[in-house]
């Protein structure tokens, strides 16, 4: 569970779910049940076409609004791509960037990441950068060596102080939407070599400080096993984060004692 220092968070990743009547109706549903979630910060990412619509409900709420990716330029000649300003204008406070599905489908490289990265720190909007080892990865003994390489890349995009704005969320490649969710003392055993490598680059403070989400099929039964370890302080949450009740549940379970 987080220390005192980190506030828990919890994200719901809408992906490529609900047009605008389906978004702003799950947005009501998480404002309403966040208003019991106490110290729990929380924040949701639907469709770059409803963030607008979603962001005038969010209004005076507890829930903040997310942004699913970003382009690292800030304007130009970049048909389709949505900007960092762009995600301020419209009231976004967090944007995931290098999800695996990212990587996997749209050649998202951990050099494109560094760039998003530092574009939205530039912006004033904390980047929620997804890392995480695929199941032969793993089974090869690399999963460690894999995620500290991810993160290692986006150490330059940022000193010390600023890079102590960014949330990291350990994504197991081989449990994203499968059902297969990482043992806790596995989650740990990264989350805890992701602390240790901050310590290393950043600064033992600044590591402290630091948001580690878990994400990979994190559901209301798993979820307080998860989040009962001490250097997991919230979850990065997919398919469960589209129904207002379960995803409130799993918020709970990241509450302080």
């Amino acid at each position: 569970m987080t220390n005192g220092a980190r506030r828990p968070l919890v994200v719901g990743n809408w992906k490529l779910h609900h047009g605008l009547s389906a978004s702003e109706a799950l947005a009501r549903g998480v404002v309403q049940h966040a208003e019991d979630l106490g110290d729990v910060e929380i924040a949701i990412a639907p469709v770059f076409t409803a963030l607008a619509s979603v962001a005038r409900i969010l209004s005076g709420s507890k829930v903040a609004l997310s942004a699913q990716d970003v382009h690292f330029e800030d304007k130009g000649a970049f048909t389709g791509e949505v900007s960092a300003p762009l995600l301020v204008d419209v009231g976004c406070r967090f944007c995931i960037v290098g999800h695996s599905e990212r990587r996997q489908y749209f050649g998202e490289t951990d050099a494109t990441v560094k760039k998003k990265v530092a574009a939205l720190l530039r912006a004033g909007v904390t980047p929620i950068v997804c890392v995480g080892e695929t199941l032969a990865q793993r089974d090869a003994g690399q999963a460690v060596a894999t995620v500290v390489g991810q993160l290692d890349a986006i150490f330059d995009a940022g000193d010390g102080a600023t890079l102590s704005r960014v949330v990291i969320a350990y994504e197991p490649v081989w449990a994203i939407g499968t059902g297969r969710v990482a043992r806790p003392e596995d989650a740990q055993e990264i989350h805890g070599a992701i602390r240790a490598r901050c310590r290393e680059r950043i600064d033992a403070g600044a590591a402290e400080a630091l948001s580690i989400l878990y994400g990979g099929s994190v559901k209301p039964d798993n979820a307080g096993d998860l989040m009962a370890e001490p250097d997991i302080d919230g979850a990065l949450v997919g398919g469960a984060s589209l129904e207002a009740a379960g995803f409130a549940a799993i918020a709970r379970a990241a509450r302080v004692p």
